[in-house]
């Protein structure tokens, strides 16, 4: 008894004395992971989650009722065959893609003003209605079927076979898309347009919980 009376006490100074290290202690992102760090633009950043108990969703994920049509609440699965992952296997994604793996790549499907207020460390933007055309690769103008163009050979790794007019995305990154959560669409959209295109189901992933829950649970964001 006098020992653990003597272990709470210190517990008891030590929480007095180093509250900033207590509160990282008890804050891991898991049982298994305290922290991660990442590449963001060429620099290394922390990923952790916040340590202020009082903290609060922002402003912009607080709002419940946003109207349906367009942002309806999409099903947990985009389409068979595309994995649906959480926040755990975002991070083992974002660790792989920092530790030098080139056949990843994770896309913040959202628009610029929406990124603008932060995204998830590692992550790239390429606003979703810049890869949103129909099957037929149909467009308003030139510029943006070149644009498309670009992102499906430049950023995916996809070929375009002019025999067969047509995209090979055999040797293709695997892609980790995500938007603002589980109301937003706009990722699954782009998944459903590459899958008309031939992407390989396997090679899709979709962070279905996106911004509002990585934000949920405190996880740290960047601005560009």
């Amino acid at each position: 008894m006098l020992k653990q009376t003597t272990t709470a006490t210190l517990w008891i100074v030590l929480a007095s004395a180093l509250p900033g290290a207590l509160l990282a202690a008890d804050n891991r992102i898991s049982a298994t992971i305290e922290s991660m760090d990442v590449i963001h633009n060429g620099q290394t950043v922390t990923i952790q989650r916040g340590h202020d108990r009082d903290a609060t969703l922002p402003a912009m994920f607080q709002k419940t009722d946003r109207g349906c049509p367009p942002f309806c609440v999409q099903p947990i699965v985009a389409l068979p065959g595309v994995g649906t992952i959480g926040e755990l296997e975002m991070l083992e994604y974002l660790n792989r893609k920092s530790k030098g793996d080139d056949s990843i790549l994770v896309v913040d499907s959202r628009t610029p003003d929406w990124v603008m207020r932060g995204t998830i460390p590692g992550a790239i933007n390429i606003p979703w209605n810049k890869i949103s055309s129909d099957a037929a690769g149909t467009f308003e103008t030139p510029e943006q079927a070149e644009d498309f163009q670009q992102i499906l050979g430049d950023e995916f790794g996809g070929r375009f076979d002019a025999e067969k007019n047509a995209w090979d995305f055999t040797n293709a990154r695997t892609l980790v898309l995500f938007c603002n959560g589980i109301w937003c669409g706009q990722s699954t959209e782009n998944i459903k347009t590459l899958v008309d295109l031939g992407y390989p189901v396997h090679k899709l992933k979709w962070y279905r919980g996106g911004m509002q829950d990585w934000v949920s649970v405190g996880l740290t964001t960047v601005k560009p």
